[in-house]
């Protein structure tokens, strides 16, 4: 039959007491032995007695290094805590306070837009008033500036358009004038030519007018009479040319 489970209890009698405590004492230690030599361990142990005795064991000797380890830990463990427990802290106050702000807000925008305004007293909604016609003289000041840039924006416009616009007047003018010179210079030459033509023929015709009266004047001369006149006009020839014709006239006439 096994050994039952022992109750966890303060032992009342003393000698058993300090029996159990030597026994337990020395199965401690030799289990944080025996774990540091199994498990390649840093092991340090420290117990007091009812009276006050030190037991302890500590890795080849080395307690003080030990100890030392866990006071960096435990600071460092301790710190990490209290930073968590600060930024936690910190996180939950700023949580209220924008939580209120948003509160605040959202109650001053319905106010401006005229709603739940029975919770307001006499001098709220003066102040309410008074922030309302603020800001519709900012919005108009706002407005008048948007209007004159806009305004100022379209003149400027406007201006280039016209500059544009006189341009492009110049340039067909001077392509009217252009054209208007190039059509008269054509027609002067066209009525110079039709003139040539027409002075031609009058020029050939007071030739020929010339040409008869030269030979009529040379029978005369001759005293050729009427009736052998057809034969002297086909043998007649001029005693001495005149001087004062240039010399295709004279050929002309002597054909």
């Amino acid at each position: 039959m096994g050994r039952g489970r022992v109750q966890l209890k303060r032992i009342e009698n003393k000698i058993n007491r300090q029996v159990t405590f030597s026994k337990r004492t020395s199965g401690l230690l030799k289990k944080a032995h025996e774990i540091s030599v199994l498990c390649d361990a840093e092991v340090a142990l420290i117990v007091f007695s009812t009276k006050g005795k030190l037991f302890e064991y500590s890795t080849d000797s080395c307690m003080e290094r030990i100890l030392e380890r866990y006071e960096r830990y435990s600071h460092a463990e301790r710190q990490l805590l209290a930073n968590d427990n600060e930024s936690t802290g910190n996180w939950t106050l700023e949580h209220a306070k924008l939580k209120a702000r948003v509160e605040v807000l959202q109650r001053n925008q319905s106010h401006y837009m005229g709603e739940d305004l029975q919770i307001l007293s006499f001098q709220e909604l003066q102040n309410l008033e008074q922030q309302l016609d603020s800001a519709l003289r900012r919005i108009r000041s706002r407005k008048n500036q948007v209007m004159y840039e806009s305004i100022s924006e379209l003149q400027k416009k406007d201006k280039a358009l016209q500059e544009q616009n006189n341009l492009l007047a110049k340039n067909v003018k001077e392509k009217e004038k252009a054209v208007t010179s190039q059509a008269q210079l054509e027609h002067a030459q066209k009525q110079s030519l039709d003139s040539s033509s027409t002075l031609l023929p009058q020029e050939l015709q007071y030739l020929n007018f010339s040409r008869s009266n030269y030979h009529q004047a040379i029978r005369s001369s001759n005293g050729i009479s009427g009736d052998n006149q057809q034969d002297g006009d086909e043998t007649a020839t001029p005693h001495r040319p005149n001087t004062l014709l240039p010399p295709w006239m004279l050929r002309h006439l002597n054909e």
